[in-house]
């Protein structure tokens, strides 16, 4: 039985994976389109579990929350350079384990990054060519609000302040690949995917194309 056409990022073609990050203020629903994109993508998606400094919460696992680690193994790990991108958040430090995300990336692997503009950059430095960027921007700024005043996890006063860092925080909606309006998550949720798929069929990410396609010019000049 003859094979079918070789599928978009398949085996046969040596898919390497990417790195698809996401960006937003708080509130404009970066996590939510996170979580639902995880859940229609299964196992081709991953979730980037950094490595922190901060003691583990009630219920959190080691190695599938986050890699907890003390202060001197952070250290070392940024210095060695084993993380492709650190931060200090509310005086915990936060990174990205160099070696966990290439492994993935060799083998075809996509990895979901839920992290700022800072964050963003410093990917972009280390491995531009694997790194995809969207930005989620709210419909509006009263949407937004409405939205962190939504939660009722937060108070006034932190509402105010997380829409004072909201306006910075857009302010860098330049830097990324790729921009969404989040007026509906269904919607947003069908553009990202729309991205993934796109990106994943880059002909610089297909290995074997090359390859793939000498034999199909040398079995088209047998035809000849």
């Amino acid at each position: 039985m003859s094979e079918g056409p070789a599928q978009t990022g398949d085996a046969s073609l040596g898919r390497r994976g990417l790195l698809l990050v996401l960006s937003s203020p708080s509130g404009a629903g970066k996590t939510t389109l996170s979580r639902r994109l995880l859940d229609v993508e299964g196992s081709q998606l991953s979730m980037s579990i950094s490595v922190t400094t901060r003691p583990p919460r009630p219920g959190e696992v080691d190695g599938q929350d986050y890699w907890f680690v003390s202060e001197s193994t952070f250290t070392e790990m940024r210095e060695g350079g084993r993380l492709l991108e650190w931060a200090q958040v509310f005086g915990n430090l936060y990174g990205t384990p160099r070696d966990s995300v290439e492994a993935m990336l060799r083998t075809g692997h996509d990895v979901l990054f839920d992290i700022d503009w800072q964050g963003a950059r410093q990917l972009a430095e280390k491995i531009a060519e694997d790194v995809v960027r969207v930005f989620v921007l709210p419909p509006t700024a009263a949407a937004l609000a409405e939205r962190l005043e939504r939660r009722n996890q937060d108070s006034a006063s932190v509402v105010a302040q997380r829409m004072a860092q909201a306006a910075d925080e857009i302010s860098h909606w330049d830097e990324y690949d790729y921009v969404i309006v989040n007026f509906d998550v269904e919607e947003s949720l069908a553009e990202l995917r729309a991205i993934l798929l796109a990106e994943r069929a880059r002909r610089q990410r297909l290995k074997g194309l090359p390859d793939f396609v000498a034999k199909l010019h040398k079995d088209l000049g047998k035809a000849v």
